[in-house]
């Protein structure tokens, strides 16, 4: 009998959001039936992909800095007589730059935009006969999940899930209605399969992904898709991101305090607390709608953690705005937040508005809102010291005989348990907050039954 032949070796690294993880997964199922295996290890692999993201400061140049390092890689291990390293460019920056990126960096086999992934297999077999196109970045949303294999292969306890993608909002700072496209919504068949198939293989927790995930179209939005999803047997926790003011309906709001499956956290981006910069970002809400939002989701769920994002130094931003901005995260009292200077992206009209803000001043903001923003994070972690969490253990700790799991409200949890656990969800009283973490003891009725 003849030895099998290797798996052959697959490198993606995913720059950017949560949706790119989960592309990334996806492009690993679609690549699996070629005979491609995960590693850790670029210089070893015969295929590199980079899922790329063209949302922050120069990542087109971070791309373009890494394909430098790869091409090398390449050329290095051709030399020593090894195989050839197959590169591909996948993601946002794949979008937006397109044939640029072919014309730039010729080492590179293949383009493939974010709704386009699913031909890979047929890319990559064009791409070695050296025949054919190497460009593939259309927006055929509905044809790509089609596509996709069903059989997913969940690394964790915890998974994505893109129920929506693309951008109907047109904020003038961002590029993603020109990289994913217009809003699209997956049917709720469709999301329920997968999100079965997930439990099936042990998922304990999925988070619903869209770039605005609540302006989901299915029937009866993304209310009526918790509410179904919250029905699975295994399913017992699921969340949602990222989430627009304009479209936190009062059907999802009461989802959260009916739904003992939705968590209590909530992602909201307002970006800003000024009217006037809110207004020339074109977010299409004001400070006090925003606020007002917030208001009616506490009071359907009263203990629920608020997250956000803000973009400091946005053109036009004076300081009587940015003071505003302060204001506003005062009143709401986050338990996290994403925060980020101003930077230009091209082809996006804010790029093009009068009043850009030094860079010294965006940074001098910048400080200032994440001193307030780390002060509320810290305080909203020490006050669970003395509550009892339900945490769902992921993984072994740093240290011998821990383990980390996540409370409700998206908290890293320390606790020394035995490895049993891992993947259960279980009663942890909290001893102690951090900055970025819990640290807690099995709740007694736990130690009792472990003991």
């Amino acid at each position: 009998m003849s030895e099998q032949a290797p798996a052959k070796r697959l490198y993606i690294k995913t720059y950017g959001c949560q949706m790119n993880v989960y592309d990334s997964e996806r492009m690993a199922d679609v690549l699996a039936p070629l005979g491609y295996g995960m590693t850790d290890d670029p210089a070893g692999a015969d295929l590199v992909v980079l899922n790329t993201c063209h949302i922050r400061e120069k990542a087109t140049e971070k791309v373009y800095s890494e394909l430098g390092k790869l091409r090398e890689m390449r050329d290095e291990r051709l030399a020593d007589g090894g195989s050839r390293m197959t590169i591909a460019v996948a993601g946002c920056v794949a979008q937006a730059e397109g044939e640029e990126i072919m014309r730039r960096q010729p080492a590179v086999d293949l383009v493939v935009g974010p709704q386009s992934y699913h031909q890979l297999p047929e890319l990559i077999a064009r791409t070695h006969r050296a025949r054919g196109e190497r460009l593939a970045a259309d927006f055929a949303a509905d044809e790509k999940f089609d596509a996709l294999p069903a059989d997913r292969r969940p690394t964790g306890v915890s998974a994505f899930l893109t129920v929506q993608e693309g951008c109907d909002k047109f904020c003038t700072f961002c590029v993603v209605p020109y990289t994913r496209g217009a809003e699209w919504s997956r049917p709720a068949e469709a999301i329920e399969a997968e999100a079965r198939a997930l439990a099936s293989k042990g998922v304990r927790e999925v988070t619903l992904l869209g770039q605005n995930v609540n302006a989901y179209a299915g029937e009866g939005g993304l209310a009526a898709l918790v509410r179904r999803l919250a029905r699975i047997e295994g399913l017992d926790r699921i969340r949602y991101t990222t989430s627009h003011p304009r479209d936190m309906d009062d059907a999802l709001i009461a989802a959260h305090g009916e739904v003992e499956a939705l968590m209590p956290y909530l992602h909201l981006p307002v970006q800003a607390g000024s009217d006037k910069v809110l207004k020339a970002m074109n977010r299409a809400h004001t400070a006090e709608s925003y606020l007002r939002v917030i208001e009616k989701v506490r009071a359907s769920r009263p203990d629920i953690a608020i997250s956000g994002d803000f973009i400091v130094g946005f053109p036009g931003e004076r300081d009587a705005d940015f003071e505003a901005t302060l204001q506003l995260v005062r009143e709401v009292d986050y338990a996290s937040c994403f925060s980020f200077k101003y930077s230009r992206r091209p082809g996006t009209p804010a790029a093009a508005l009068p009043g850009q803000v030094a860079e010294e001043v965006k940074d001098a903001r910048l400080a200032r809102l994440n001193a307030l923003l780390d002060e509320q994070r810290l305080a909203f972690n020490r006050a669970q010291a003395g509550k009892t969490l339900d945490v769902l253990f992921e993984k072994a700790g740093r240290h011998p005989g821990q383990l980390v799991g996540k409370s409700p409200y998206l908290q890293a949890v320390f606790v020394t348990a035995p490895d049993r656990m891992l993947g259960q969800i279980v009663p942890v009283t909290v001893e102690s907050g951090a900055q970025n973490s819990l640290a807690g003891v099995l709740a007694p009725v736990v130690e009792m039954e472990s003991a």
